[in-house]
């Protein structure tokens, strides 16, 4: 199944998307998206919505440098162990919202993921056979990293953790094995990345399981997978799409403000 947020003439719902892909429909839930669907029996097009941020975590967790290619084209060789920062819930927007560059911030990357979202229950000292079963569905992402504070500050925090520096969508499928989803991000219409998720450094159970040793992950919180090479600069007025196989795309403009 696929869960969505909307913004509609009435405010704002968590739908389940369906219908055919040049058709598809929007419909509202009764429930939540971690409980079995129940529905209000309103739907709508979902072409005349505007897609939201499909969840809203109170933390997106982030793994770095999790594809080798990716590791050494920043400079390094792979790390041994997961390397965990953090971007805060305000950082995240939606499928077509605008990713804002600060005056003066320097060089803007884009970095497409897989990214998880975590179910109906906190997450404690998971082992990575059972992840399955904390999982809700998987959703796209863009962890957008200001370059220069990155590099400047050592640690990660400030760089990655602007507002709007998180898109996240389409929607979340619940239905997805990720073990080997190809991974594209285009600017501009030209490819960019070229990647694919049997390339992991770190599985998803593993991912998990090292980030909640230490870590409860909350119903809805979100985790990013890492990202594979090509990540390059963005600047105003162009638009960046990162498209997964067996979810879609999610694409977003890029402003100087």
């Amino acid at each position: 199944m696929r869960f969505a947020r909307i913004s509609h003439s009435e405010g704002a719902s968590f739908v389940a998307i369906g219908g055919e892909p040049d058709s598809l429909i929007a419909a509202e839930l009764l429930t939540s998206v971690f409980e079995d669907p129940k529905f209000t029996g309103r739907t709508w097009p979902l072409a005349s919505v505007q897609l939201l941020a499909p969840i809203r975590p109170s933390k997106v967790v982030c793994i770095g440098k999790n594809y080798a290619d990716h590791a050494r084209e920043m400079g390094g060789e792979p790390p041994a162990d997961p390397v965990i920062f953090i971007k805060p819930s305000t950082s995240v927007i939606g499928p077509d919202a605008t990713i804002e560059v600060p005056a003066g911030i320097g060089r803007v990357d884009y970095e497409g993921e897989l990214a998880i979202v975590i179910g109906g229950l906190p997450v404690r000292r998971l082992k990575a056979e059972d992840a399955g079963a904390a999982i809700l569905g998987y959703t796209i992402a863009n962890d957008v990293t200001a370059r220069e504070q990155q590099k400047a500050d050592g640690q990660w925090t400030r760089g990655k953790g602007h507002d709007t520096f998180c898109p996240l969508g389409p929607w979340i499928e619940t239905n997805l094995d990720p073990s080997n989803l190809s991974l594209h991000t285009e600017l501009d219409g030209e490819l960019k990345q070229d990647g694919n998720t049997s390339d992991l450094l770190h599985g998803i159970g593993e991912i998990l399981e090292w980030i909640t040793a230490g870590m409860t992950l909350l119903p809805g919180d979100v985790v990013l997978t890492g990202t594979p090479a090509g990540v390059g600069p963005m600047t105003d007025g162009q638009s960046v799409s990162v498209s997964i196989e067996g979810i879609g795309t999610l694409t977003n403009k890029v402003a100087a403000v």
